[in-house]
């Protein structure tokens, strides 16, 4: 017998050398190299010169540490948009940035001083903020080199950096914006401070930990109660979990809609035990107390647990729950005018002794406690407006560190007040409360939130010092008194003669207030998702006046002389240029070793001023960044495009960035702003050290490559918190490869293509116009997504048509005509027409997410040094290839092919059939030509019958295309189509 002629040398089988493994890890920095090489980014800026430009504005992240998952998943994200905008043909020019100033980089150099045992405050300030400035520097350096690993083109070259002198300049004169204005006051109000920092913080700078507190219940004692004799002589009792207050309290406060009640303990124990003779217990049935009756059973438990220990160490068993039994119901009218004793009267001093009023206030409720509030205007926003409104002011007897200030009577040089066991149960302050017999219960066991300082990780407080604000209801240029003042600060009662607060009234008359504009902007902005439209709305239609100052040493000063007579700063515009002009020429080191007289020229005597040397809130900073890198580079007026930051940024970067910018422009500085959720290990569980569950990204680029994450990053829904880990990254690197041999197989198949092979539409077969129909459609779906943002809609249509449209269907017929046409056939050429189209088409498509695979793909087929498929734009898709007639015949036909399949499956497990070519197919309806249903089925006959049915064709195998063909009249011998082409 001899051998079967062997035909392979005649079958125009794909050739490349695009390797089907990847290697991303060891070939993405060659591809970074040649980037730099050709200096990408500038060549493409020269390119889309003059065109509509479309700025995404970058989040600046802190210089201090490796990047994280949350770095790379903004960052990745940040570039696919703006790769995304330059493929569309816009100049989409990308200027990242870091944030310098500030605690979290301070904190760290003071960390190296604890190490060393050195003392932060014996450093000369010059030399500790050159440190931060270097510690700064490091990490600026090792973040831009793994931004760029993940693929992020911009201008690294010339990022903004907030410490460099020209943004210090710039920041500080958006803040002499703000004081020309009369937009800027220093005022005594609570604010978020860290003990453990020593220094003022933003809300953005606080996160919230469960933990367990001591709660107490206080009597004060009734001594004035003109409405209400009945009163004089009973206890207020009132209930709190921050015992260190107490020292400091100076009123009462209780609901005008809530109806109060005295109560007794007597004689009645539930059990029926016989009240036994013991000071603890006769105290409480010989006293009155004055609470809210729907919290008087809550009482009574905590009052019995507490009296139930106190017998237990005299060896005395109490085993039921104290009853309270009510005497005489009290309308809270009737407190009005009624006047208390603080329970250490006796040992605290003038303060102390002081008669402490009953004060109406709406935020008392009947939630919790006893209904009553004791009132500290030095720590709490609604003490210090109640009381600042009935003349009591601060009296700031807490220090910086948390401490009680030396001279203060009681408790003075002792603290920290955040030390669990300053404020515990047998701590000085319980001890002292107990002492005088005002400690009712006490017990060291409330769990609640509370709030911590997400850099020190240190639970904060709220203290009441001198600081700078900018009001949120004040018009600009109000001329409202004391706008613009300063006023000075005593040593302890009534230390501000013309404090402002938030409290104070807008004035209307000389137009809107910040609030209102920074609402108004946000109206007039578009919100991606839109749910965070009501986010943003809601924190600045309540937040608070915005504190600006810290009380550190590395950041931007607070640029300001005050009038040490009038309390008032300076607002001189010849001044505020020296200032500018200063910092521009050193930084914000030259206001600290300024001739301060040569600023401020002959008009002014610095005699006459204070200079002030807070430093500005880092938030400011960042707040200001439109100013001095999108105004400062593309022109006065000119906003972002697009913000794009986590959703914790509308408290953050996206909150001060509209208030700087209304408060300066009367707008918000972007149009639009797109916020995405945090990245989460695969159990969705917040990654954390401590859990060891932490997924690095470096790591996954060292191992897989960068496309991998980039692909992760658009496959998800980020508009919501997503997973990341092991088996979600082995399901992206399969999408990934399925991706990359869709292009391999493209690149084989168009291997010698040219012009002079192109076939024009109209003489194209079916098959091909309806790829066109499709590749319209997909274009459209990936216009849109690219014009939402979302880039998990635009990864998944792009991998679902590679997959399914073409890999799947497309290609899957027509390598039979690739393999075994002849070259010049017409099905072929149309064939390789639409393929190369299609090359065209995808491999822009996939560049903005698979930024290295495209440019490997693009080298691959038109190799050049200086080339790069990120010049490209966005590809020319004839809207006239849509054809819905066409496109409904073809849907039917793969709806058959896919019944067809399914039923040859059985065969093929039974092993009747091995492939589909020995198939003889019958069905129901012939949508085509039943030769051309058998290159869609890849069968060996199809016709036409009552029903589907599949049996093994009785034909013979071409030995060159192996199709078994009614002409074969041998196995191994050609059909038709292939003996002429071999012949040729």
């Amino acid at each position: 017998m001899t051998d079967a002629p062997d035909y392979r040398d005649t079958v125009f089988l794909p050739k490349t050398d695009f390797p089907m493994k990847a290697g991303l890890a060891g070939k993405e920095p060659q591809i970074l190299d040649r980037w730099a090489r050709i200096g990408i980014y500038d060549r493409l800026r020269e390119t889309r010169a003059g065109r509509t430009r479309f700025i995404l504005h970058d989040g600046p992240p802190y210089a201090n540490g490796d990047i994280h998952m949350g770095h790379a998943m903004n960052k990745v994200l940040k570039d696919i948009i703006v790769r995304s905008q330059s493929l569309l043909g816009k100049d989409a020019p990308y200027v990242p940035g870091w944030d310098c100033h500030g605690l979290p980089i301070e904190w760290k150099i003071e960390e190296e001083y604890r190490k060393k045992k050195l003392n932060k405050d014996e450093v000369p300030p010059a030399e500790f903020r050159a440190q931060c400035r270097a510690y700064a520097e490091r990490w600026v350096a090792i973040q831009r080199d793994q931004f760029k690993r993940l693929g992020v083109m911009g201008d690294w070259e010339d990022p903004y950096l907030t410490m460099k002198f020209e943004a210090e300049a710039a920041i500080v004169n958006e803040l002499l914006k703000f004081a020309g204005s009369g937009q800027l006051y220093r005022g005594a109000k609570p604010v978020m401070w860290s003990p453990v920092e020593k220094t003022a913080l933003a809300e953005a700078e606080v996160e919230y930990e469960d933990i367990v507190s001591t709660q107490i219940d206080v009597a004060f004692e009734i001594v004035e109660a003109p409405n209400a004799p009945e009163l004089v002589g009973a206890h207020a009792v009132i209930w709190t979990t921050t015992p260190w207050t107490i020292p400091v309290n100076q009123a009462l406060a209780y609901g005008e809609s809530i109806d109060y009640v005295l109560i007794r303990f007597n004689d009645f124990l539930d059990g029926g035990f016989d009240w036994p003779d013991h000071p603890a217990l006769n105290r409480l049935r010989d006293q009155k107390w004055l609470l809210a009756p729907q919290l008087a059973e809550a009482f009574a438990d905590r009052v019995s647990r507490a009296v139930r220990a106190e017998l237990a160490a005299d060896g005395i068993d109490l085993p039921g729950k104290l009853v309270p039994t009510e005497m005489d119901q009290i309308r809270s009218e009737k407190l009005a005018g009624a006047y208390a004793r603080h329970p250490m009267h006796e040992k605290g001093g003038f303060f102390s002794k002081r008669l402490r009023p009953f004060l109406a206030g709406d935020f008392v409720t009947t939630d919790a406690g006893t209904g009553l509030v004791h009132m500290a205007p030095d720590h709490g926003e609604d003490d210090f407006l109640l009381c600042k409104a009935n003349g009591l002011d601060p009296v700031f007897a807490v220090t910086a560190d948390g401490m009680y200030r030396e001279d203060w009577a009681w408790l003075g040089g002792q603290g920290s007040v955040i030390n669990k066991k300053f404020v515990a149960s047998n701590g000085p302050i319980c001890t002292g409360l107990r002492e005088a017999g005002a400690l009712l219960a006490a017990s060291d066991d409330f769990l609640h939130s509370y709030p911590h300082s997400w850099r020190s990780k240190a639970k904060i407080i709220f203290r009441c010092t001198p600081q700078w604000f900018i009001p949120m209801d004040r018009s600009a240029n109000s001329g409202l008194p004391g706008a613009g003042r300063s006023a000075e600060v005593g040593a302890q009662s009534a230390p501000w003669a013309e404090s402002e607060t938030s409290s104070a009234p807008a004035a209307s008359s000389n137009g809107a207030t910040l609030r209102e504009t920074a609402l108004d902007a946000i109206e007039r902005t578009r919100w991606v998702p839109e749910k965070a439209r009501n986010r943003i709305h809601a924190m600045v239609e309540g937040r608070p006046d915005w504190v600006i100052s810290r009380q550190r040493a590395w950041g931007v000063p607070i640029a300001l002389y005050v009038h040490r007579q009038s309390g008032d700063y300076l607002r001189d515009p010849a001044v505020n240029a020296r200032i500018v002009a200063a910092f521009q020429d050193g930084g914000a080191d030259a206001w600290f070793a300024a001739d301060h007289q040569a600023i401020l020229g002959p008009d002014h005597a610095l005699a006459d001023y204070e200079v002030v040397n807070d430093i500005l809130d880092v938030w400011f900073d960042s707040g200001s960044t439109h100013a001095f890198v999108i105004e400062a580079r593309y022109g006065e007026g000119v906003r972002a495009d697009l913000y794009l930051e986590g959703s914790d940024q509308h408290r953050g970067w996206f909150q001060s960035s509209l208030l700087e910018s209304s408060g300066t422009r009367g707008r918000a500085p972007y149009d639009a702003v797109l916020t995405h959720g945090f990245a989460l290990d695969g159990n969705g569980r917040k990654m954390s050290k401590s859990i060891k569950n932490v997924v690095d990204p470096l790591d996954i680029i060292r191992e897989s490559g960068a496309d991998i994450l980039r692909l992760w990053v658009a496959s998800v829904d980020y508009f919501e918190d997503v997973r990341i880990g092991k088996e979600i990254l082995a399901g992206t690197s399969d999408a990934y490869r399925k991706l990359r041999n869709t292009f391999r197989y493209m690149l084989g198949a168009l291997e010698g293509f040219d012009d002079a092979e192109r076939v024009p539409v109209t003489e194209m077969p079916e098959l091909e116009r309806y790829m066109l129909h499709l590749l319209a459609g997909l274009d459209a779906e990936l216009r849109a997504a690219t014009d939402a943002f979302e880039f998990n809609r635009y990864a998944r249509a792009l991998t679902d048509f590679a997959n399914n449209d073409l890999s799947a269907f497309f290609f899957d017929i027509r390598k039979d005509s690739l393999y075994c046409d002849a070259p010049g056939s017409a099905k072929r050429r149309a064939y390789r027409t639409v393929l190369d189209t299609l090359f065209h088409a995808l491999v822009r498509y996939a560049a903005p997410i698979l930024c290295f695979t495209a440019e490997e793909v693009w080298q691959s087929r038109f190799p050049s040094e200086d080339g790069s498929v990120h010049f490209l734009e966005w590809p020319e898709v004839d809207a006239g290839w849509r054809d819905e007639a066409l496109a409904t015949k073809w849907q039917g036909v793969r709806g058959l092919r896919e019944q067809v399949t399914e039923a040859i499956e059985p065969f093929r497990r039974e092993k009747t059939i091995r492939s589909s070519l020995e198939a003889a197919v019958t069905v129901p309806e012939m949508p085509l030509d039943h030769v051309l249903l058998e290159e869609v089925f890849i069968s060996s006959t199809v016709t036409a019958g009552d029903a589907l049915a599949v049996s093994r064709t009785g034909h013979e195998k071409c030995g060159r295309c192996w199709r078994h063909l009614p002409e074969v009249k041998e196995d191994g011998a050609l059909c038709d189509r292939c003996a002429e082409v071999v012949d040729a």
